[in-house]
């Protein structure tokens, strides 16, 4: 029988996610713009092809941690609080509840950075302070949040797809073993969750980068919008082939990404909790 392991705080939570956040997303953003150039409209080479591929990292550092952080705050508080009201059984489900809500919230300051850092790697401005101008004069304030609900629809899938079968992975593995999951093992259960659900809902992540590169005002031709709308007008106009572009890419960063975010993770987690670090925050 695994023994039961303890579980983090609040501040223990943010600072193992901020941590995570940034671990990833400065590790691996080289492939995140090269996706990023294979699924605009454009085209890759039109988009910058392999030129200036950190294009863009300012915006990802300034949103990863929070980013990161809030999402596990609110994952890992979701998931203590149902875990003790539902069956073993149905925890899947909630791991997807969690995962989902932690998703939400992480938007919330994902997705401004996401646009800005989208918008350098396609060549669309040439510096963060320019893109941050553009935007706000074509579009204000809710410019930023351009793509929100798209990035929280692709998200959510995700989200669903991959926590869950994360927990099960490592849960099978400390069940078999007959003790708690040691961080590199959690890595690996990240890394094959995160893999099979990048290639699930790559269409999703199409049609987020199409939406986020657009611009409200400039003519529909090249304005995208909704998602059913840009997934019936990417098969329409392109094939369905289009719809995952970047497919190899984003599987192979997200394979990694999902070792090197969930295993920073669980290793911060470990050290600030084995060491006391923030335990009474």
């Amino acid at each position: 029988m695994a023994q039961i392991s303890k579980k983090p705080n609040n501040a223990q939570c943010l600072v193992a996610g901020g941590f995570a956040g940034i671990a990833v997303d400065t590790a691996l953003f080289p492939l995140d713009t090269i996706k990023t150039r294979l699924q605009a409209k454009a085209g890759f080479m039109a988009s910058g092809g392999f030129r200036g591929i950190y294009s863009g990292l300012s915006s990802a550092i300034i949103g990863s941690s929070p980013g990161a952080a809030l999402f596990f705050l609110t994952y890992e508080q979701v998931k203590a609080a149902c875990e003790r009201r539902v069956a073993p059984e149905y925890q899947p489900l909630v791991h997807m509840a969690a995962a989902s809500a932690g998703e939400v919230a992480a938007c919330l300051v994902r997705v401004p950075t996401e646009v800005l850092k989208q918008r350098l790697q396609a060549n669309h401005h040439r510096s963060l302070a320019a893109a941050i101008r553009g935007t706000y004069a074509a579009e204000g304030l809710l410019g930023f949040y351009r793509g929100y609900m798209t990035q929280v629809v692709r998200e959510i899938p995700f989200t669903c797809i991959q926590f869950p079968v994360y927990e099960f992975l490592k849960k099978s593995y400390s069940s078999k073993q007959g003790r708690p999951i040691k961080s590199w093992e959690a890595a690996l259960c990240g890394s094959v969750a995160g893999g099979a659900a990048a290639a699930l809902t790559t269409p999703l992540d199409v049609v987020k980068t199409r939406v986020m590169l657009s611009t409200k005002g400039v003519s529909s031709h090249h304005e995208y919008s909704g998602v059913v709308s840009t997934l019936t007008r990417i098969t329409r106009e392109e094939g369905a082939r289009a719809l995952f572009s970047g497919v190899v890419p984003r599987t192979i960063w997200i394979s990694v990404g999902g070792f090197v975010f969930l295993g920073s993770y669980e290793k911060a987690k470990e050290v600030l909790m084995d060491t006391g670090i923030l335990a009474h925050a």
